[in-house]
């Protein structure tokens, strides 16, 4: 919500939670911003953000993304370049920062060395298992699976279930005697 382009002193800059909530009559001197803790999820009035997240025009408000995929009527693949869930690339810098992390002394020429290490250090196999998972994500966000059930199908395609922790299956066991 901005402010109006006419408006004196403020002209298309964006309003504050305060301001927001003064125009609907829904401030008080007691709230803040945002709590300190996390808020409780059948609190309504602990914080400015809960009592603004509860209003109807903020729940019907959807996401950038999604109003993009709804216009273009298909899972875009634009989509690629804004989700770190379907944008196997995020994958790939999470395991290089975290090599780097593992193999630093926090000074600025060991990061410099350590980059083309860290860079390495992810194979192509691994890459190519983080592409399929993002595919196996636009697929489940194709069948219009929020969030969470889009993980559990994800699930059902990387992760294995074994049935004794006491015994390695055969196929396991070969890969790892080579």
């Amino acid at each position: 919500m901005t402010f109006p382009p006419d408006h004196p002193t403020h002209p298309n800059q964006a309003k504050g939670m305060k301001v927001v909530l003064q125009e609907r009559g829904l401030w008080h001197d007691h709230l803040i911003g945002k709590c300190k803790k996390k808020c409780a999820e059948e609190s309504t009035d602990c914080c400015a953000r809960c009592i603004l997240q509860l209003q109807p025009d903020f729940v019907e408000q959807k996401s950038c993304i999604q109003e993009i995929i709804e216009a273009a009527g298909h899972i875009c693949i634009m989509l690629l370049k804004y989700h770190c869930k379907i944008n196997f690339i995020e994958y790939f810098w999470g395991a290089v920062k975290q090599w780097l992390c593992e193999h630093s002394n926090y000074n600025f020429a060991t990061l410099q060395e350590n980059m083309p290490k860290a860079l390495d250090s992810v194979s192509v196999e691994l890459i190519w298992k983080w592409e399929h998972r993002s595919w196996h994500f636009i697929d489940a966000y194709a069948e219009n699976l929020d969030s969470k059930d889009a993980l559990k199908k994800v699930k059902q395609f990387s992760s294995r279930k074994y049935k004794s922790h006491r015994r390695v299956p055969e196929q396991l066991a070969q890969v790892m005697d080579v």
